[in-house]
């Protein structure tokens, strides 16, 4: 079983992404919690973990990406041996979402 992470007012900060209902919400949300160094972590991160679940080298995913080696390493051990299955899901549902779409 996964360990439970125990940070103060987690549980309420998920319940809030929760709520968002448009990427617009969703942007203007993540814009007033976060500074844009930190988005700019979290979507670098975001699209290590995408590339490397296809398959993508390391080399390539830092010519694409900027992230570095030590980065790109830290997410595919998470991805691994880790995971809490988060990305499976999100990927799961955004191909499913494109699937939708191409219809």
């Amino acid at each position: 079983m996964k360990e439970k992470i125990d940070i103060k007012n987690l549980e309420e900060l998920y319940d809030a992404v929760l709520t968002l209902k448009t990427r617009e919400e969703c942007a203007l949300f993540f814009k007033d919690l976060c500074t844009i160094p930190e988005l700019k972590a979290l979507s670098q991160r975001f699209l290590v973990a995408k590339l490397l679940t296809e398959n993508h080298v390391y080399s390539d995913i830092v010519k694409e990406t900027g992230a570095s080696t030590a980065t790109i390493s830290r997410v595919n051990r998470s991805l691994a041996y880790d995971a809490a299955g988060g990305y499976a899901i999100v990927f799961d549902r955004l191909k499913e979402q494109k699937k939708g779409e191409d219809k």
